[in-house]
């Protein structure tokens, strides 16, 4: 019996410390957590600004788990942000070219004035709530009264923990008063906040009005096509994205997904700007998507298509409850033609979704006389968008094929585009597949915002 125990014990001890373990004291839970937040590397072929751009949104992510109270979600991402803009980020090749990049002065300041102290205080809290735990724990221990040798042997430990432990009881008035004190804080940094939201509201306005013209557009395109059900089941799963034309009008059912898709998904490993979250399908936080959003993008496209060019948008979003919801496509000034779209004018896309305060999911882009299908070209375009949110997405229309694919990199996918420094198109390699069709994606009969910026 000895003998198990002990094995169980070396076991125990060369495994990765589990954060949700409560045998565990406090301070190896945090530090734990502490370990995931540390976990993030850099693509030098990503230009630095991407990073300032995703750390705007890291940092939008972190509040949402803060306001939610999922505290180790905040943590981690609040490390997250610190390790890659404090350590990781001045090693880049170009990062002494960034010095007017204007995400990242917010950047600098949001570290000084909000993610060094709400990791602090995220730190006082975790320790607070994780001691509790571990004090329950040794007590049941104890209390059960099983295994003798195993708690003859242990009582001493078990004994010196719950001295360490009173000590930290006696820290929970002092870690009242900080919190009273970090509160008054994010107080004054509301109010503040409030003040620079009364100085854009010009700003905000001008695109409100450009919102309210785009919904009168899309509501009398909407009319136009037959109404989707309010009353459906949710669908799991991007293969079952429903499909409509922008000529035969909005359909129910659509085509065949799973044409020119390849086979079965691959695992990818944990992203670099990933967060602790829920286990979902293949470890992804959930994207909701509006039932009509092919629809009305396609409406929207329509001139393009007809003239055989291409049409991309931003997908934007929000994250509630540990999940994503794609709130806005909103569709650039761009330059395009029949196999290619490039955005122009991003400045214009930034302040609208600062004004928001919106996430980027992802991206849409027709192929006007193509199938659905990720190109060489697309491959390196999704790369950046996933490797700053693991759970973006790639939406492909080919209206001529009345079909539609929500695309995602594999992990062999990401691994060698990422590594690729070939521009334009160019073989990949077809085994194992480099994309796949996405099954984190939910669609539902959601409001959905188009704001057309061209």
């Amino acid at each position: 019996m000895e003998q198990g125990f002990s094995l169980k014990l070396l076991k125990k001890l060369a495994a990765e410390p589990d954060y949700t373990d409560v045998s565990l004291t406090a301070a190896e839970r945090v530090r734990a957590l502490a370990k995931m937040g540390c976990c993030v590397e850099i693509n030098e072929d990503i230009a630095p600004r991407r990073y300032f751009r995703s750390g705007v949104e890291m940092e939008r992510m972190a509040a949402v788990y803060l306001e939610e109270g999922s505290l180790e979600n905040a943590y981690v991402l609040y490390t997250k942000l610190i390790t890659l803009f404090v350590e990781k980020l001045p090693g880049h090749r170009d990062y002494q070219q960034c010095s007017s990049i204007p995400e990242k002065q917010l950047i600098m300041k949001k570290l000084q004035e909000v993610a060094f102290p709400r990791k602090e205080e995220l730190k006082r809290r975790l320790q607070e709530k994780y001691s509790r735990q571990h004090i329950e724990y040794l007590r049941a221990q104890v209390g059960e009264g099983q295994n003798q040798e195993v708690v003859v042997d242990g009582c001493g430990q078990q004994l010196q923990r719950l001295s360490l432990l009173d000590e930290d009881r006696k820290h929970l008035s002092q870690l009242d008063k900080d919190r009273q004190c970090l509160q008054l804080e994010e107080e004054k940094q509301r109010v503040a906040a409030l003040r620079r939201l009364q100085i854009e509201s010009e700003q905000f306005r001008y695109f409100e009005d450009q919102l309210k013209r785009q919904e009168m557009a899309n509501k009398k395109g909407e009319e136009a096509g037959l109404k989707v059900e309010t009353k459906v089941p949710e669908v799991i799963d991007g293969s079952c994205l429903s499909q409509q034309s922008i000529r035969g009008g909005m359909q129910r059912q659509g085509a065949d997904l799973n044409r020119n898709r390849p086979p079965a998904a691959f695992s990818q490993s944990a992203a670099s700007l990933a967060g602790v979250h829920s286990p979902r399908v293949e470890g992804l936080r959930r994207v909701v998507i509006p039932r009509d959003l092919t629809y009305r993008f396609l409406l929207l496209a329509d001139s393009n298509t007809t003239r055989g060019i291409e049409t991309c948008g931003v997908l934007c979003g929000r994250l509630t409850h540990d999940e994503f919801l794609l709130t806005h496509v909103v569709i650039p000034k761009q330059s395009s033609g029949p196999d290619f779209c490039d955005m122009e004018n991003v400045e214009e896309l930034f302040s609208f979704q600062d004004q928001q305060k919106l996430l980027t999911l992802g991206w849409i882009h027709t192929h006007p006389t193509q199938t659905a299908f990720l190109s060489s070209v697309d491959l390196h375009t999704h790369c950046s968008y996933q490797l700053m949110l693991p759970e973006a997405i790639a939406i492909v229309c080919a209206p001529k094929h009345n079909d539609t694919g929500v695309f995602r990199l594999t992990g062999p996918g990401m691994s060698e585009v990422s590594a690729c420094r070939l521009k334009g198109f160019h073989p990949h390699s077809k085994e194992p597949p480099l994309f796949t069709v996405c099954k984190h994606v939910v669609l539902r009969a959601v409001k959905l915002n188009l704001l057309d910026l061209r």
